[in-house]
């Protein structure tokens, strides 16, 4: 692996604050260039930057840069890293046995009936098909749909259980909830404009007079001692 400069811009700011250095020999170092080592050293460039010590992480020593500062005409050499760091392997495109990417259209299949939710976008995504084939299998005008059998697409392999989850969360956030079946509480715009039940007005003829009975019971008495 290249023996290569960690944080330049920082190690730049860290540079022309603490050596006599050249631009040139700043900006050669760091891989930028001089006009922008002068900014820097403006303070045009790079605010914010906390300057990082190529000493203390073993990419110069003290040495190259005093050889460096009496002679501008010197180039800064790179140390050797004390650790090696290893290479970092960019990650291929997944590939597809040809015996799953027959298994498509069943996983297809899968999803429009079982997901109807998932939008053509979101079904390529998780199984990496196109737009036209999943309208052909949801219009049962693909060329094997007589032979299509639904098939998870998760027991495929063709995608995660992960992955299928979230597009069906995804899909669901835009769908409507059902209407509530059976009954319900009416909503409180319509309550409040119910007039409340006036509660019934008393029979005043119910209601007993104290002189009547007192009357009554006298005529009572009367009549017994007659």
């Amino acid at each position: 692996m290249a023996n290569t400069l960690l944080m330049p811009k920082a190690t730049a700011v860290w540079l022309v604050d603490n050596t006599g250095l050249s631009f040139e020999q700043i900006a050669q170092f760091c891989a930028l260039h001089p006009l922008e080592v002068k900014a820097i050293a403006d303070g045009e460039a790079a605010q914010g930057i906390k300057g990082m010590d190529p000493i203390m992480t073993g990419q110069l020593t003290r040495e190259e840069i005093a050889r460096a500062e009496k002679d501008p005409t010197q180039r800064l050499k790179l140390s050797d890293p004390k650790v090696r760091v290893p290479e970092s392997k960019r990650k291929a495109p997944r590939y597809t046995p040809l015996s799953k990417r027959q298994d498509r259209p069943n996983a297809i299949l899968w999803l429009v009936r079982n997901h109807p939710e998932l939008k053509d976008a979101q079904i390529s995504r998780l199984v990496g098909t196109t737009k036209s084939t999943i309208e052909q299998i949801r219009d049962r005008k693909h060329w094997n749909a007589q032979n299509l059998v639904p098939m998870d697409p998760v027991t495929l392999g063709l995608c995660s259980q992960i992955d299928l989850d979230l597009e069906v969360q995804r899909a669901s956030r835009g769908r409507e909830a059902p209407a509530p079946v059976g009954d319900t509480l009416l909503p409180a715009a319509l309550t409040e404009r119910l007039q409340p039940v006036q509660p019934k007005p008393k029979d005043e003829d119910a209601e007993l007079d104290a002189d009547k009975v007192f009357a009554k019971l006298s005529a009572l008495k009367g009549k017994t001692e007659e």
